[in-house]
């Protein structure tokens, strides 16, 4: 493991892990790694240093100018994973973590329950009514997170359609040009200021009327461009890793059938196998990265200051230092305390509606569907390639009577 690897690792198997990560744990916890950008990171694999590293108070997420990170296209190899300008500085970025928390709430969530589950009762009927066989992704795992982050922000249902565009090219590493992440840049920022404007003089009960509440009365930090920032980026990050992670989840239960008959059988398994599903993920995306602005030790060697550091939550969470028989899936496992969203104060604040639609899609395929399975081999689904979010683009399937 001396040669500076390439990340993030590649894998010719869609829901294997790549045999490095298990090298790199064993062997190097503490990775040097090269990234697209050309720049180079410091990559942590194991879940102790992973949970470490996340929950250090010292250590933020926005790296300043001239610190290397994952690099777009478009910032010579500064990191930029903010293409909504919400963290322009840490206080800035907690000023607004506080802003969306007041909002973003379990309350919230659970009112939304009841329409979450009859869009995806609507939409598997609908799929149902096509005849034996379909995609499971146009179908069900993309529209329906769509439907829910749209409701919940108040987007309108006929202005929705632009949205899968804009959303694939801010999570672009290579799929999309320059001139077309920024020409969308600027489509998707004219559209949300155009909303919020619209909702600041009709306001509503939907997320972002009270957002543009919360920003005019309580906090002058937190500008008018903040609110679009913020709505552009929770309509980004509610989506598309929600109707990324269904796919993949089915993908993993059908791509084994006796997890898939084992749901069937036993319904009340479905929240432990959601988050099964979670941790077992292989590709989870790019990781979290820290910005370390002072000498830290990490399994025993010492990170320096100036260092950008990747944490990936999908190598940490098949570590067996932490999880007993991590390479295999238990669908009732307990307890499952994965990383797939992070942890510490910055943690995912939409893994609250995260799970309610993972739960609610997968309780409604297990009963609506019994008999569904893969309708072509796991190894000939396409993979998305080219983007921070990884997952399939399409994932065919047929049921039967």
């Amino acid at each position: 493991m001396s040669d500076l690897l390439e990340y993030p690792i590649p894998s010719d198997r869609a829901i294997e892990p790549p045999p490095e990560w298990a090298e790199l744990r064993q062997q190097c916890p503490v990775a040097r790694v090269r990234l697209a950008s050309g720049g180079e990171a410091t990559l942590l694999t194991r879940y102790d240093d992973v949970r470490a590293m996340l929950t250090d108070g010292r250590f933020g997420r926005v790296i300043p100018a001239g610190g290397t990170g994952v690099g777009s296209q478009d910032d010579g190899g500064t990191f930029s994973n903010d293409p909504t300008g919400v963290m322009a500085d840490e206080e800035q970025h907690q000023a607004w973590r506080r802003l969306v928390n007041a909002t973003f709430t379990a309350k919230r969530v659970q009112a939304m329950a009841p329409g979450i589950t009859a869009k995806a009762e609507q939409l598997v009927d609908d799929m149902l009514a096509t005849g034996t066989s379909a995609d499971l992704v146009p179908s069900v795992a993309f529209p329906l997170p769509v439907w829910a982050i749209c409701e919940l922000l108040g987007v309108p249902e006929d202005e929705r359609e632009r949205f899968p565009y804009w959303s694939d090219t801010a999570l672009s590493t290579t799929r999309y040009t320059q001139e077309e992440i920024s020409a969308a840049r600027q489509e998707f920022g004219a559209y949300m200021a155009g909303l919020v404007e619209a909702k600041r003089t009709d306001p509503g009960e939907d997320l972002i009327s009270e957002l543009i509440a919360l920003v005019d009365q309580n906090d002058p930090r937190l500008t008018a461009q903040t609110v679009n920032g913020t709505s552009m980026a929770l309509l980004v990050a509610g989506h598309e890793t929600t109707a990324s992670h269904i796919a993949k989840m089915m993908a993993l239960f059908l791509g084994d059938r006796a997890r898939w008959e084992q749901l069937v059988a036993d319904p009340s398994l479905v929240r432990t196998a959601v988050e099964e599903s979670l941790r077992f993920d292989p590709n989870a995306g790019f990781g979290m990265v820290r910005w370390v602005d002072e000498d830290v030790e990490v399994a025993g060697e010492t990170v320096p200051a100036g260092t950008t550091v990747v944490c990936s939550l999908a190598a940490a969470n098949r570590d067996e230092g932490a999880f007993e028989g991590a390479d295999e899936m238990d669908l009732g496992r307990r307890p499952n305390p994965h990383l797939s969203f992070g942890a510490g104060s910055y943690s995912c604040l939409g893994q609250s509606l995260a799970r309610t639609e993972l739960q609610i899609v997968l309780a409604t395929l297990v009963r609506k569907v019994p008999t569904l399975e893969l309708a072509v081999p796991l190894e000939s689904v396409p993979r998305k390639e080219g983007l921070l979010v990884a997952g399939f683009d399409e994932l065919p399937v047929k049921w039967g009577e």
